[in-house]
């Protein structure tokens, strides 16, 4: 009786203990998501579509362009240098795609590519954006591609950067299988929420952009805390471990896209292979032209702005607006 005592004696602290610790981490989650968003605050309007709030930054004059972001990003890893840049010759909507940045999420399985492209056209269009070009970034290409194939009257060229096209056989990376679960939601997320560092923040930015650097000042400025928010990684685990069947779904309709595409991809992107994604779109959607970029990682648009931006301009070129 005595040791069935003691036994639950000290099941009773190692609960309590643990229950503690639990509290004290999810107050450190929030402690850190709070100091992310006084850090890094919205650079843009709010808009309502469809009943989510939807953060923008538009900028320029010119012909209307929508840049999308990429996974694990926000509108400021396109704010950085590129649609600066590009607003001396276009009016530039750059938008948080959901659960990123400060768009609210879609719902909690992960927001499809099409459900992606279209809040992001309504978005567009509210803020008065009419058939736009549209580029986007690695994920963000993929619901570029979704918007060409779902609504091909309501954009005027499309340009892929690095993006993920066709199926591939390598498994989901090991941390987005455990962050999509539902046990690896509720416990991983808020432990890495509360304890990642600075460190591996910055060791995990530099391996994006291999074999280049990132430009000075990058680190700083990009908002990568922002994404470690538990709302944020729970959107983005969602949305990659939907990534393959959705690309799926969508490849056969890559023929009916009509509108001028410019591809950019380079050679040494590890992230989004060439051989399996671009080189294949670019015979899949009628009139597309490749720019293979010699010995360049999967972050182009910032290592490589000048072919970006000349891309962009030909697309505008061949849709006729320039």
């Amino acid at each position: 009786m005595a040791m069935s005592l003691k036994a639950l004696a000290l099941f009773i602290v190692a609960l309590v203990a643990l229950t503690l610790g639990w509290v004290l981490l999810l107050m450190r989650a929030e402690e850190r998501e709070a100091a992310a968003e006084q850090r890094f605050p919205p650079q843009g309007q709010f808009l309502r579509v469809g009943g989510i709030d939807v953060h923008a930054v538009v900028m320029g004059r010119g012909p209307d362009l929508v840049l999308i972001h990429g996974a694990s990003g926000s509108t400021r890893d396109m704010t950085f240098s590129l649609a600066p840049r590009l607003a001396e010759n276009y009016r530039v909507y750059v938008i948080d795609r959901p659960g990123l940045g400060y768009t609210d999420r879609l719902n909690t399985t992960g927001a499809s590519l099409r459900q992606q492209a279209t809040l992001l056209r309504q978005a567009a269009e509210q803020l008065g954006a009419s058939k736009p070009i549209v580029v986007g970034h690695s994920y963000g290409g993929a619901v570029a591609l979704a918007w060409a194939v779902h609504y091909p009257e309501d954009l005027a060229a499309l340009v892929p950067i690095s993006a993920p096209s066709n199926p591939w056989t390598i498994p989901l990376d090991p941390l987005y299988r455990v962050t999509s679960s539902d046990w690896g939601s509720r416990i991983v997320v808020p432990l890495i929420t509360a304890l990642v560092s600075e460190e591996r923040i910055e060791r995990t930015i530099r391996s994006i952009f291999a074999p280049q650097s990132p430009p000075d000042g990058y680190a700083e400025e990009v908002g990568a805390a922002l994404t470690l928010r538990r709302v944020s990684m729970r959107a983005n685990a969602d949305q990659r471990a939907n990534l393959l069947g959705e690309i799926k779904a969508q490849v056969d309709d890559y023929g009916r896209i009509s509108v001028p595409t410019e591809i950019v991809h380079g050679t040494a992107d590890e992230t989004v292979g060439l051989s399996i994604h671009s080189e294949k779109l670019v015979d899949q959607i009628p009139g597309a032209v490749l720019t293979r970029l010699e010995g360049i990682g999967h972050m182009p648009h910032h290592t490589s702005e000048d072919e970006i931006v000349a891309a962009i301009d030909r697309a505008a070129s061949r849709a006729g607006l320039r």
